[in-house]
């Protein structure tokens, strides 16, 4: 199938043009400013702006990747994918060894049907003093050896893991995901600068939601956030829905990393697209109100618990909160990770040769219409 694609406000790396671009079998095949050179869809001046990339997601649509019922993880994706996300890693979090790896294995059989990216471990191995919403008294120190069996759980899907760099055994366990082609990123830690720095040394990449679960900024103990904003190897995570960071830090972050290591992420919960009430996530009890999910009850009661943001919103939010402009609101939605996950020469950006994902966006960054893969899931 060829298709043209005219009328357009193209966002590209290089910046916004006023042209068309036209796909073929998938992948796009030309961008061109001024008028199509031949009859086209008209999309009438609207934004085009590459898929949305999403590294870090518990749910949406009332389903949990917890859980790992493959219908709930079909829902999720159909949900955020109407947002604009055309890639999607699904995030799991703290519970047992045995229902980790049961909800891996069930999303492996997702991950080949391409319906996903990948699986992330969000925990057991991270610190009880900053679990957030995670069950401590399932917390572990991280073990090289039961990493292994998740993996092969996993049957190479997994892609990332989040880890507290202060825990005996982290280092050795970031080691052994990094050469298994594992992402190792820092989070829900009580690490201070010197042990972040030494879980960068071991080959961490990523800080998952930066500020978020861990010791916060200090002129006399700078602690992790100082040393995942300053080494360039680290791209960090923001949850950019202004609940989980204020903006003013959010724009310090930025300044700092740059759009090509700030990875926008949602963070989101079951509760994503459906609203407020009584939700699960993994083996704890949510309560979302106003938008807002927290813990209900128990160790940790109060504490935010993952959010209902939506990439679009976020890349909206990115824009008119935060000041950026549309090429690098789609750099820290899309390319950089994409970046992040090794497939920035297929995604992440309005390029020829890349896959067709693509949002289509009206003058207010609402979204009009979604492609993914050269087919649309949403037709403008």
């Amino acid at each position: 199938m060829t298709i043209t694609l005219a009328d357009a406000r193209v966002v590209t790396p290089e910046g916004v043009h006023d042209g068309w671009l036209t796909i073929e079998d998938g992948r796009i095949t030309h961008i061109g400013q001024g008028g199509a050179p031949g009859p086209g869809h008209s999309l009438g001046g609207r934004y085009v702006v590459p898929g949305f990339v999403d590294i870090h997601n518990h749910g949406g649509a009332g389903g949990s990747f917890p859980s790992g019922d493959p219908d709930q993880a079909s829902r999720i994706a159909a949900l955020h994918a109407e947002h604009g996300t055309t890639t999607l890693i699904a995030s799991l979090v703290t519970a047992t060894l045995d229902d980790i790896a049961r909800a891996t294995a069930a999303l492996a059989d997702l991950c080949e049907e391409g319906l996903l990216a990948g699986i992330h471990f969000e925990g057991p191995y991270i610190s009880k003093a900053r679990c957030g919403a995670h069950d401590p008294a399932l917390l572990r120190e991280p073990s090289v050896r039961e990493f292994r069996e998740l993996l092969a759980a996993g049957r190479g899907h997994v892609r990332m893991l989040t880890i507290a760099a202060e825990l005996p055994g982290a280092t050795d366990t970031i080691r052994e995901a990094v050469a298994n082609g594992v992402i190792a990123a820092l989070g829900h830690s009580d690490a201070d600068y010197a042990q972040t720095i030494a879980g960068i040394e071991a080959g961490a990449a990523v800080a998952t939601h930066l500020f978020n679960a861990m010791p916060q900024l200090g002129h006399r103990e700078p602690g992790p956030i100082a040393a995942l904003l300053e080494d360039e190897r680290v791209t960090v995570e923001l949850v950019n829905d202004g609940v989980h960071v204020h903006p003013a830090m959010l724009r310090l972050a930025y300044r700092a990393a740059g759009a090509s290591r700030t990875a926008l992420i949602t963070d989101a919960m079951a509760a994503a697209g459906v609203g407020d009430g009584s939700y699960g996530l993994g083996p704890l009890k949510v309560e979302v109100v106003d938008g807002v999910a927290r813990l209900a009850g128990g160790p940790g009661a109060g504490s935010i618990a993952g959010s209902t943001l939506t990439m679009d919103v976020a890349f909206r939010r990115a824009v008119r909160e935060l000041g950026l402009s549309l090429p690098e609101a789609a750099e820290a939605a899309s390319l950089t990770p994409a970046r992040v996950l090794g497939l920035a020469d297929r995604i992440g950006s309005l390029s020829v040769g890349k896959q067709a994902d693509l949002v289509v966006l009206t003058d207010g960054l609402e979204v009009a219409g979604v492609m993914r893969r050269g087919s649309w899931i949403t037709e403008p």
